[in-house]
């Protein structure tokens, strides 16, 4: 007799999409299936997210990055739209809207994501949003990016914003001396009129 096909028997794993607060950033969740061998996780789908932009989003550039726990990066403003995952540890992404004319101008949104208590969930930060990322582990993480990387048009604030009410878990992290020299918020958004 032969044996039924054990690949045929894999669960159907499934994505949603979730549309945030702040106009051009979503959450994917995934139905992740696992065992006693591991877990198995989509990452992403093109179909949901081009459905909720409105048009194909094309990784152009894949940038798989470590860093150690307490080292926080950002906030950065970019060109190019980033889905990031983390594949190892967990870390606290935080979200700006640095848009004047935008309604949820100054808002901030916060995901803990990779390992628990983390999510297995992928942001998704169109270009022109603000985006941090502090490591509460040592963490490994991937951005795809929608464009090739190019340092023209990346800009930035320090991460301690005052005014933005954000409640990092760390008042000291460690961080890269371009991150540390970043203006305030409010120098970032007059220097971009």
């Amino acid at each position: 007799m032969e044996k039924p096909n054990s690949l045929n028997a894999l669960p159907r794993l499934g994505m949603t999409i979730e549309r945030r607060t702040i106009k051009g950033l979503w959450r994917l969740i995934p139905e992740p299936a696992g065992d006693e061998r591991g877990f198995f996780v989509e990452t992403f789908r093109q179909s949901l997210i081009a459905s909720e932009m409105g048009r194909p989003y094309v990784f152009a550039q894949s940038n798989h990055s470590r860093s150690v726990a307490r080292t926080l990066r950002g906030f950065r403003t970019e060109p190019w739209d980033k889905a990031i995952y983390v594949t190892r540890g967990t870390a606290l992404v935080v979200v700006v809207d640095p848009r004047p004319d935008s309604p949820t101008y100054r808002e901030h949104e916060t995901f803990l994501i990779g390992d628990a208590p983390g999510d297995r969930h992928r942001i998704v930060v169109s270009r022109g949003l603000a985006n941090a990322f502090y490591c509460l582990t040592d963490v490994d993480y991937v951005n795809d990016v929608s464009e090739e990387y190019r340092p023209t048009g990346r800009r930035g604030f320090h991460w301690s914003a005052p005014g933005l009410g954000i409640d990092w878990p760390d008042t000291t992290p460690i961080l890269s001396d371009a991150d540390a020299n970043l203006p305030s918020f409010d120098v970032f958004v007059e220097d971009r009129r």
